[in-house]
């Protein structure tokens, strides 16, 4: 896909995204390998799940406090600078041995600190890069490029490279890394820094300056309604995939792979095909179609025991989620003052990561209770509800309309 038509600035941005999402997803899979090397107490593997999501709830509000207030462009080298040096770290601790469970899980949560601060700051650069009426075009390839490197190539190849040899996995994320910054330093600084204007000196003050412009904007409620019903919905039945494929659908664990590979095509498409679709039939109809994919993949795989209907719904779910991103990314860009743009961006990053561990805690819960049918019907109301939302909102989706309305 080429970024020709978006400026030099935008594709070293594009570029670095891709290097550093190949990196995330190289480490998803290398940091669960080298886990099981260190303990197989079920509780410290899972505890590494943890430290990769608790940054997300923790630091996401702060984030965005942090991108609004300093320059945008220092905040993304630093923080992967800060993950380079902790990554080399890693690799040095393992090619002498000195590797534990507490310096991974340090070093899982210090890496999912710097990648909620980077990516925050991140996505408040696209505005300033790219024409207005540029931004769906422009979000969409940033999708694709996180898709590609976080699910579709990274993951096996960090699997891979960590068969070869322990330290690989993270020598080659370091090398990613280093090429992303430079990227990124290479843009130039007055098309990154923060908006100028008065603010708040406090962190917290600044948190509040943020939720208080959510409070005021009741109209905008939808977007991130629609965020929390996605990221819950999906999570319920996701993290149950595995089982689902092994008790309900009789296949081999060797599926699965196959299935997220499948997943990561549909989100790739996804992000290709957002754009164009919310152009022809604007975002308010293009947020409906993705709240009815997702209802009649939670209606099928919760009615049905099929392999063919598990993996449309693989695919299809992927591409709702993905189409969703994009558009969400280009409505608070385009509706958010710039200088409230990384606060607001980070309301919505934290609650997508809640409602994916609300999503992934009910599910359990559901499954255990009701077997694994029932947490896939469960996001089916959740869905409804936010579709209607959706339907009755009159201005959240006004700033992107279909070519027609001009």
């Amino acid at each position: 896909m080429t970024t020709l038509t978006l400026g030099a600035s935008y594709r070293r941005l594009w570029s670095a995204t891709l290097l550093s999402n190949l990196g995330d997803g190289i480490r998803a899979a290398a940091f669960p390998l080298l886990a099981v090397t260190l303990t197989r107490d079920p509780v410290l593997i899972a505890a590494v799940a943890v430290a990769t999501q608790l940054p997300g709830l923790l630091l996401g509000l702060p984030a965005g406090s942090l991108a609004d207030r300093f320059d945008r462009r220092r905040i993304v080298v630093a923080a992967d600078a800060v993950r380079l040096v902790v990554l080399l770290g890693l690799v040095g601790l393992i090619a002498g041995g000195g590797t534990t469970m507490g310096i991974l899980l340090a070093v899982v949560f210090v890496s999912g600190a710097t990648d909620v601060v980077r990516n925050t700051a991140a996505s408040t650069f696209v505005p300033s890069l790219v024409a207005l009426d540029q931004l769906d075009r422009a979000n969409g390839r940033l999708v694709v490029a996180e898709i590609a490197g976080n699910e579709f190539v990274g993951p096996p190849l960090g699997g891979y490279l960590f068969g070869v040899a322990l330290v690989l996995p993270f020598a080659v994320n370091g090398g990613t890394l280093a090429i992303a910054v430079a990227l990124v330093v290479s843009i130039p600084a007055t098309l990154t820094s923060a908006a100028t204007g008065p603010r708040p000196t406090r962190q917290q003050s600044q948190i509040r300056v943020g939720l208080h412009w959510l409070r005021q904007h009741r109209s905008f409620w939808p977007v991130p309604a629609t965020s929390a019903a996605l990221a819950m919905t999906d999570s319920a039945w996701f993290t149950l995939l595995v089982l689902y494929l092994e008790e309900v659908l009789h296949l081999s664990s060797a599926w699965y792979g196959i299935l997220l590979a499948v997943g990561a095509v549909g989100g790739l498409g996804g992000g290709i095909l957002a754009a164009t679709l919310t152009r022809r039939v604007g975002a308010k109809s293009t947020t409906l179609i993705c709240l009815v994919l997702a209802a009649l993949g939670q209606l099928a795989l919760g009615t049905t025991s099929s392999v063919v209907a598990t993996t449309a719904v693989l695919g299809t779910s992927s591409m709702a989620f993905a189409i969703w991103t994009v558009q969400a990314r280009t409505i608070i860009q385009r509706a958010v003052p710039s200088a409230l743009l990384g606060r607001v961006i980070s309301v919505n990053r934290v609650i997508i990561t809640a409602g994916s561990l609300l999503g992934a805690g009910l599910g359990g819960v559901v499954a255990s209770h009701l077997g694994l049918h029932a947490p896939f019907l469960l996001g089916l109301p959740v869905l409804v509800v936010a579709g209607v939302l959706v339907a009755a909102s009159r201005t959240a989706f006004a700033a992107v309309r279909p070519l027609s309305e001009g």
